[in-house]
């Protein structure tokens, strides 16, 4: 976006560009680790200050200009506008300025001898997690085309949400003198009409996926007939057959082959003209239909090209208006008891062979004795334990069922799950000025995590033979 901006789009190959990327993000992260653990304060403070100070000029440049609309900061986590970068990054700057000007104030969490395990382990790991995100998918995904999203409940509008805003203007003349009105104050049939504009005044609620559509080669739109199809639907993605690798047609037709025997709908997403198309068939031997979508559509959809993606569509049995907050509580209770269960099973037959179980049983007590008296105050923190990350689980389990659209009825009241699907709904992650309505669902569930395992650590003081004085 920069290089097209600066009319120099195409100047560079894309493996160059790619790599600039991954090593300016790489040293963003480097340099942040480097102030937080006080690592050759005086030469990162001084990298420091370096960088903020290009950084600070790049986006006042962009507030000056606007080429782009997001400076891409923290990617697609956060979108900001030009004029808030620039404020973070004044505020950035002046943090730097004072590290620069003190830099041994800084505490060093790290002996100076042991700094190279930091320095290289900091760089290694971000230059493999770069690697690895690049080549796979982001370890936390952030992109509207996400694994696991709906794509078709992305598309909606909720209700209540703020609408664009349109104001037209209408230039008339009388008399020889051209006057703008508007429709509050519209005049009379003896002024000419000569023109109108419209402009936009407020963008209004823009979903996450405002831009995917799906139409045939004669210009039919077919999105809601694929995206409401239940099953599995596989869909090759090529933003542009004219540079597209065609290496792996033999793999492509064979899944094709696959998709045709099980009757699973198969489709070639493209933004390509029919010459192209004519000339991916012409050297593949493709047979399979094509259909044809925006290209920044499928670029976001997909970093190779080509590329796969599957289609899950899962139609839920139990209608939306009788799921409550009991019944997907049961249910997710019904389903994630095993884990549990087979643990605490695991941690019994380990004890009932101790020496003081069996002391118990040679003294003649009873099952019931032993169980109450030797072995259960030795697994009651264990229990518990498990129970806490039961409870954390169930709200995450509630939280993902809601985001997807599954879970209670959003009249049925409130829970940490609806909170979390209406800020999606409601573009959180996508809004720059809506991007914190995760944080008192996130910061909630920390807390009630964090007390159960106070309560938990008081429990086993109380109830653990092996912990009393």
């Amino acid at each position: 976006d920069y290089l097209e901006a600066i009319g120099l789009a195409g100047a560079l190959p894309d493996y160059l560009l790619i790599s600039a990327a991954v090593m300016l993000a790489a040293l963003e992260f480097c340099l942040g680790i480097f102030m937080v653990f006080a690592i050759h304060r005086r030469l990162t403070s001084k990298v420091i200050l370096l960088f903020m100070a290009v950084m600070t000029l790049i986006t006042l440049w962009l507030v000056i200009a606007n080429p782009v609309k997001d400076c891409g900061c923290f990617g697609d986590a956060i979108h900001l506008t030009n004029t808030e970068s620039l404020l973070k990054n004044i505020v950035l700057t002046a943090c730097a300025v004072l590290l620069w000007r003190k830099p041994l104030s800084m505490y060093r969490f790290i002996s100076k001898p042991n700094q190279w395990i930091a320095v290289n382990y900091t760089i290694v790991f971000i230059l493999v997690t770069s690697t690895y995100c690049l080549y796979k998918l982001p370890v936390f995904d952030f992109r509207p085309y996400h694994v696991g999203v709906n794509i078709k409940k992305g598309m909606e509008i909720p209700p209540g949400a703020p609408q664009p805003k349109f104001e037209t203007t209408f230039i008339l003349e009388k008399n020889g003198v051209k006057k703008e009105f508007t429709l509050d104050n519209y005049p009379d049939s003896t002024w000419t009409f000569i023109d109108s504009k419209t402009v936009q005044t407020a963008e209004g609620y823009v979903p996450p996926i405002h831009d995917f559509s799906i139409q045939t080669r004669a210009g039919d739109d077919i999105t809601d007939s694929i995206l409401d199809r239940r099953g599995y639907t596989f869909l090759l993605i090529a933003p542009d057959l004219s540079t597209a690798d065609d290496g792996n047609f033999g793999a492509i037709d064979q899944l094709y082959e696959y998709c045709i025997e099980k009757h699973i709908p198969f489709y070639c997403l493209t933004a390509s003209g029919d010459k192209d198309i004519k000339h991916w068939e012409d050297i593949t031997g493709a047979e399979y239909p094509f259909l044809l979508t925006d290209g920044t559509t499928l670029k976001t959809m997909i970093r190779s090209n080509p590329g796969f993606v599957l289609m899950i569509i899962i139609y839920n049995m139990v209608d939306k208006s009788q799921r409550g907050i009991v019944m997907c509580g049961t249910i997710i209770g019904v389903t994630s008891w095993v884990w549990t269960a087979r643990s605490v099973r695991s941690q019994v037959i380990s004890l009932r062979n101790r020496d003081h179980v069996n002391l118990s049983k040679l003294s003649g007590h009873s099952l019931f004795r032993i169980i109450l008296t030797d072995i259960l105050p030795y697994i009651a923190s264990y229990v518990v334990m498990a129970f806490i990350l039961q409870v954390s689980s169930g709200i995450l389990a509630e939280a993902q069922l809601s985001i997807l659209g599954l879970g209670p009825s959003m009249t049925d009241g409130s829970t940490l799950g609806l909170m979390m699907n209406w800020a999606k709904l409601f573009g959180a992650y996508t809004s720059s000025n809506a991007w914190w309505a995760y944080f008192p669902v996130i910061g909630t569930i920390a807390l009630i995590s964090f007390s159960l395992n106070l309560m938990n650590t008081g429990l086993d003081q109380v109830f653990n033979p092996t912990l009393r004085d």
